[in-house]
């Protein structure tokens, strides 16, 4: 036997012997059913919704309790087995892709809704319970739950504490972070933890506040307090024409600067208005270089009146066309274009790679330019789609997996996204994560010493580094090999790599 084969045989045999001890520790702990290690059982949890990179775990723990979730938990820290969460598995970063040594912690029984409360406005919830559930249930009540990222039909609200999702609505209602009170959950030595209040503060540091976005690092909750708001009278969707892509960028900066806080506010450009139009029929003007979304909620005097002053704003902008939902079922029709943005995309293409960064609004046009010539530059097309009201991007970068080298040119691509998005005074992440998919370009926004203080967080929750280890914060070896890499005649592609 040739020496990789060799390696691959004694590989193979030391993973079977870890996950035989594992399973043999777990089985008193969970139901037979809620146990799973057989190749064709943890297939399906082999990834998230970032489907080029996947990993099968040495098991999947599908937990009924908080008991049992502690007592997994603690199980694997005493055999130093790292653990990855799951929710629903919509994520788009490669946060909840499994570790090759390690198990899966599935959530997904973790779906009551424990009670609402109409008069505090709250609702306390499982963390497998989906974004939308919880608002049909608030619905009787005259409530509901703000944040609503795309995929709220399926994604749980553990998920968006994780991520710290936010959606169509959160320029005006916030992410996950402003509508969150409150978590509760367990270490990775099985020690529970409450962080937050449902005062309207608590006593002591924030660490709410760093929770949520940790992305399943610190700790694996169980149990969200959630913020509930009343149900507008009325909202109108205005969606606006431009013929030139800086037109309809200068009109999301004008319509804020003034003073106008849309409950929405989305941009997309030409092909993605295509892709969403042939799909769901939302009635988009297929000539404009560039859609807005503009939705105003609130009395109808409210509505009226911001309605009249985004229309004017957005003409004074260069808008050639402007059309005002007549009713609900139309702006449902408009805001179902632009959450099937993704779905569209998949019928066009077979495959795509969804990106995510924030840009200071001003330079909305500026990315999609560059964006454009980024396209040439991979010979690969790129559908783009933007929470434009606060600088959210959503490139999704189209190729097919089964030709050489598109699906590595589609990462140079993401990676050239995500790094000119910092060039421009932004983020590498607005609400999908970092997970595995932006480690290298979390070593052109932080130096080593803002990585290493990141790093200290995570340790004085999980010392032993295992809950969902080797993502998010990037080692400083591999941002010195990433610089190696973006050497080009001598110099870095991007200076601030010089730091490292």
């Amino acid at each position: 036997m040739n020496a990789p084969l060799a390696s691959a045989a004694v590989q193979a045999s030391e993973r079977a012997a870890l996950q035989s001890r594992l399973v043999q520790a777990l089985k008193p702990l969970l139901p037979a059913h809620a146990l799973l290690w057989n190749r064709e059982d943890t297939t399906p949890y082999e990834c998230d919704g970032l489907t080029a990179y996947r990993q099968r775990p040495l098991a999947v723990a599908l937990p009924e309790s908080e008991a049992q979730v502690q007592a997994v938990l603690r199980c694997c820290f005493d055999l130093k087995v790292p653990v990855v969460a799951r929710g629903a598995g919509t994520g788009l970063s490669g946060g909840a892709m499994p570790h090759a040594q390690g198990l899966t912690l599935s959530m997904a029984k973790f779906n009551q809704i424990v009670r609402m409360d109409a008069f505090s406005r709250t609702a306390v919830v499982q963390c497998g319970v989906r974004n939308l559930a919880i608002s049909e249930a608030a619905a009787p009540l005259g409530l509901y739950y703000a944040p609503d990222p795309s995929s709220q039909i399926a994604c749980t609200i553990g998920g968006n504490v994780s991520e710290n999702s936010g959606g169509v609505h959160c320029l005006k209602y916030g992410l996950t972070l402003h509508n969150v009170l409150q978590i509760r959950g367990f270490t990775m030595a099985g020690d529970p933890v409450t962080l937050g209040s449902t005062a309207l503060d608590a006593p002591g540091l924030d660490l709410l506040s760093v929770a949520i976005g940790s992305e399943g690092m610190l700790a694996v909750v169980t149990e969200v307090t959630v913020k509930l708001v009343p149900k507008p009278q009325l909202a109108r969707c205005i969606m606006a024409s431009f013929d030139d892509v800086r037109k309809a960028g200068d009109a999301v900066a004008a319509v804020i600067a003034a003073g106008i806080i849309p409950a929405g506010l989305e941009m997309m450009d030409k092909p993605m208005t295509a892709a969403v139009e042939d799909f769901v029929h939302a009635g988009y003007d297929l000539n404009a270089a560039a859609i807005l979304l503009c939705e105003s909620d609130g009395t109808p005097e409210e509505v009226e009146e911001e309605i009249g002053r985004m229309s004017e704003v957005l003409r004074g902008c260069g808008a050639t066309a402007i059309t005002v939902s007549r009713d609900e079922a139309q702006r449902m029709k408009f805001w179902s274009g632009r959450k099937n943005a993704f779905p569209a995309s998949g019928r066009i293409s077979p495959d795509y790679m969804c990106m995510d960064s924030t840009i200071p609004r001003k330079r909305l046009a500026d990315i999609l330019l560059a964006i454009a010539e980024m396209e040439k530059k991979y010979n690969l097309r790129c559908c783009n789609v933007f929470h434009a009201g606060d600088g959210n991007l959503h490139p999704l970068i189209l190729f097919d997996a089964n030709k050489p080298d598109e699906l590595h040119r589609a990462e140079l691509f993401g990676a050239d996204i995500l790094e000119t998005s910092v060039a421009m005074g932004g983020t590498v992440t607005g609400e999908h994560g970092v997970g595995l998919e932006k480690l290298n370009s979390m070593c052109v926004q932080f130096s080593a010493a803002e990585n290493a203080q990141m790093l200290a967080v995570k340790k004085a929750f999980d010392p032993e580094g295992l809950l969902n280890p080797g993502k998010v914060i990037p080692t400083l070896q591999r941002c010195a090999e990433y610089g190696k890499m973006l050497v080009r005649g001598g110099k870095l592609a991007h200076p601030d790599l010089e730091r490292f």
